[in-house]
């Protein structure tokens, strides 16, 4: 017999397939368990009593004998909870009606149903044990009804012969099975996988955005009460930042949220966040009171969708920390355009508690990084700099790339 664990193994792709969703109720289970015996005991007993006309000889086809006839179409309605006990009963019924001298017919067909049954269910072992029991039980019963006739052998070698055939056929039947399970497996599994890589896809995405902007929020309002009093003019240009920012904020999660609740299946109808958006980002944090410089190496590039915005988005991180949690005087963006890939650095010349990625304070802001970076086969180290201040590098591998212009510095 197999092991225990394949078995297990070959049962489950069995009841994956057989126990199929969408059934609601007992009864739509019931009629599908029930069609195959009745037609298989209706093929068992019209076969039986026409066969029972030409064998005169035979015995007269009573009631114990139709009872015979139906023990193992009966028995096929608990094919799917126990296969090999199924396929005993059928057998042996099929056995005891022909010991007892009744008419030859189909009465065999239950218990093959039974063992194609037992082996797609992946009691291969049980059901091969029962069937040479099963074999050597009718030869020797043939032998005992035709004494001195000797062995059989033509027609022993013809059954066999067709066993054989029959089970070829039911190991090739478990071998589609199982691997049709395997494939609905593994597509559930990638269906699974792609579903949380999205999910986290998306919370990085929050992450960013939220992060970046309710910071800009906060200090715009933090100067917009500081100088309402003392200069209503500066403080009318913080709110005014604040309902830009805000206006951004809601774009991004509105564009965020179609895509989870599927409705975004038109162009977005605003830039898609990119290294093309670069001067705004810069823009609102020297707003927000930290100034930034921006340099390039290299030739620019267009660069694939995925580390466009991987790229912006780690810059985005990197200042937004750097405002909140590093109490910089500046910071520097490097964009160098390499060979191989696009390396971006942020350094900043601050001394606050826990760097520009939130480490320290359990923020999720370097992790987020790193995770953009080795998704697209690059990398991301961040740590204190030599000379003071934080630094955050990332190499992002460009699988195509096309040059557009010359570099400079902004």
């Amino acid at each position: 017999m197999p092991p225990a664990g394949g078995r297990g193994a070959r049962r489950r792709a069995y009841a994956a397939l057989v126990d199929r969703p969408g059934h609601p109720s007992r009864w739509s289970d019931l009629l599908p368990a029930a069609a195959l015996p009745a037609v298989v005991g209706t093929v068992v007993l019209a076969g039986s009593f026409a066969a029972a006309g030409g064998q005169p000889e035979a015995r007269t086809l009573d009631s114990v004998g139709v009872a015979l006839l139906l023990v193992g179409p009966v028995a096929l309605m608990f094919r799917r909870r126990y296969p090999p006990a199924m396929f005993a009963v059928a057998a042996a019924a099929a056995i005891g009606y022909l010991g007892l001298g009744y008419p030859y017919g189909p009465v065999f067909l239950p218990s093959l149903v039974a063992l194609a049954t037992a082996v797609t269910a992946g009691y291969r072992g049980s059901a091969y044990i029962l069937t040479g029991l099963a074999y050597g039980t009718l030869v020797a019963l043939h032998m005992a009804r035709s004494p001195g006739g000797g062995v059989p052998l033509g027609g022993a070698l013809g059954w066999l012969a067709g066993l054989v055939a029959f089970v070829a056929g039911c190991e090739l039947w478990r071998s589609r099975r199982e691997r049709l399970a395997q494939a609905r497996a593994t597509e559930v599994e990638a269906q699974r996988r792609r579903g949380s890589e999205e999910r986290l896809r998306i919370a990085r995405e929050l992450h960013d955005v939220l992060g970046h902007h309710v910071s800009l929020i906060n200090v715009q309002a933090g100067v917009a009460l500081y100088l309402m009093d003392s200069d209503p003019g500066q403080a009318r240009d913080a709110l005014a930042a604040i309902k830009q920012s805000s206006g951004v904020l809601l774009q991004e999660m509105r564009s965020t949220l179609g895509v989870l609740r599927g409705a975004d299946e038109e162009p977005p109808r605003h830039p898609v966040a990119g290294l093309a958006r670069l001067d705004d980002l810069v823009a609102d944090n020297r707003a927000a009171g930290l100034p930034v410089t921006v340099d390039v190496l290299g030739v620019r590039r267009e660069l694939p969708p995925s580390v466009d915005l991987a790229a912006y988005r780690i810059v985005q991180e990197a200042l937004t920390n750097t405002r909140r949690h590093a109490a910089a005087t500046g910071a520097a963006v490097l964009l160098d355009y390499g060979e191989a890939g696009l390396t971006v650095q942020v350094d900043d010349d601050g001394n606050g508690p826990g760097g520009p990625a939130g480490t320290g304070n359990g923020g999720s802001g370097l992790p987020g990084m790193r995770e953009r970076a080795t998704a697209l086969g690059g990398s991301l180290a961040a740590g204190p700099r030599a000379g003071g201040g934080f630094q955050v590098r990332a190499r992002l591998p460009i699988v195509s790339r096309t040059a557009t212009s010359p570099a400079g510095s902004a």
